[in-house]
């Protein structure tokens, strides 16, 4: 496996743009996404209307997806994109269609900047909070697809007076939060690739749910329904990935202890992958058996509301679990009869530095680990690559790559065997 090599070129580019000074009015967001219908196109604007579509040289109305209302002083719009269309733009920008075969999928996850309490991270700071430069540096891999594993909206709380490193900071769930933490720093890799996007916990209704329902939510929004639109879980949707399935599913709320009721809606869930084709990943933005840290010795991390209902209705055909919400690089195989896991929960809020390594022989919730490998400290993404002979769609390599897009660990994957450097 080759592993691209960003030049000296590529990263003064990308350096040069990182600090850009807020956008004037008449900025606007585009990006396109995958729902249960299917891929879309969407876009955020603070103009009066929403941006004229071209679809293959069409002109279409964009849908209304909400409208101005307080805290959120802009529109959400959105079209469908049936699976045939060879081009679209939005205000004549294009936007990035799917690929039949996407052969090459970045994953970032929990990328936020975290104010929340005493827990305060320095937003200002490349260094210390690098999403700009992790997702612009994505977006010169030039990925065929985008999954963001979940937790884009981290500023909660004010920066505490006197601190230097998120002084003027906005925080709550508002436009100007969302446009800090995610849309602002995302934006070259909004545009380089279709992407699909998971609920992570700092989506629930109470966190940022209302900016996730209004923009990135791929269910339709409802101003009467829940919170200001928010919805609770919904049901699952899947993805085509060209001989892979990606089913995903809303774990946001799932509670790490046991919660029986809980664990009886996902468990269908889960067993739905016997019914797909193909090999089946789970996109569930927290993982099952994994560990985030130590305490008194004993890993800890793990999800037992989701090993509940997992546990035994996994069927063969399940291959991975694609996940974040431990702040950390890592990939691991088990030894009971279970998908490999992948957590790159890495790409911009506080580290996991105490994650426990090695992982190999470690016990988690009855779970052995008995391959993998894992990144405390690293900040940065990482890359699924098909196997180019590959036509079954269970042969790929994972590679973790820093923020600076230097390659820190890389396994092979076939089926379910794991080889790892």
């Amino acid at each position: 496996m080759r592993f691209f090599r960003p030049s000296i070129k590529i990263l003064a580019l990308v350096s040069g743009f990182l600090w850009a000074a807020a956008a004037p009015a008449g900025e606007i967001y585009r990006w396109t996404q995958y729902g249960p219908d299917g891929l879309e196109a969407r876009a955020i604007t603070d103009a009066g209307t929403c941006p004229l579509a071209l679809i293959d040289g069409k002109a279409q109305i964009m849908i209304e997806r909400s409208t101005p209302a307080d805290g959120y002083p802009v529109r959400s719009c959105q079209i469908p994109i049936p699976a045939s269309v060879k081009s679209v733009t939005l205000d004549n920008v294009p936007v990035a269609l799917a690929k039949t075969r996407p052969d090459r999928i970045l994953l970032v996850g929990d990328s936020g900047c975290r104010l929340r309490g005493s827990q305060v991270q320095a937003c200002h700071d490349i260094q210390l909070w690098p999403f700009r430069l992790i997702a612009t540096m994505g977006a010169h891999f030039k990925p065929d697809l985008v999954i963001h594993v979940g937790d884009m909206h981290y500023r909660e709380s004010p920066c505490p007076p006197g601190n230097m490193g998120c002084a003027g900071s906005p925080y709550g769930d508002n436009w100007a939060v969302w446009r800090e933490d995610f849309f602002a720093p995302a934006e070259a890799l909004l545009g380089a690739a279709p992407w699909v996007m998971l609920r992570g916990n700092h989506e629930e209704c109470h966190r940022g749910g209302i900016g996730w329902a209004r923009m990135l939510d791929p269910y339709p929004f409802d101003i009467k329904a829940g919170k200001a639109g928010c919805l609770g879980p919904q049901m699952p949707f899947t993805v085509d990935l060209g001989g892979v399935t990606l089913l995903v599913m809303d774990v946001s709320t799932a509670d790490e202890r046991l919660n029986e009721i809980q664990a009886a809606f996902y468990r269908p869930q889960f067993e739905k992958a016997s019914v797909l084709k193909g090999p089946v990943w789970y996109g569930i933005h927290r993982p099952i058996w994994a560990a985030e840290n130590r305490r008194r010795g004993t890993p800890e991390g793990d999800n037992r509301t989701l090993a509940a209902a997992a546990k035994g209705v996994m069927p063969p055909n399940a291959q991975l679990m694609l996940s974040g919400h431990h702040h950390v690089y890592s990939v691991m195989k088990y030894e009971g009869d279970l998908p490999l896991q992948i957590v790159a929960g890495h790409s911009g809020n506080a580290l996991s530095v105490d994650a426990p390594t090695p992982l190999t022989g470690m016990e988690i919730n009855g779970e052995k680990i008995v391959a993998g490998l894992t990144r405390p400290g690293l900040f940065g993404f990482a890359m699924l690559e098909r196997e180019a002979s590959d036509l079954s769609g269970l042969n790929w390599t994972i590679t973790g790559y820093d923020e600076r897009g230097r390659a820190a660990g890389s396994c092979k994957i076939s089926g379910r065997n794991l080889e790892c450097d």
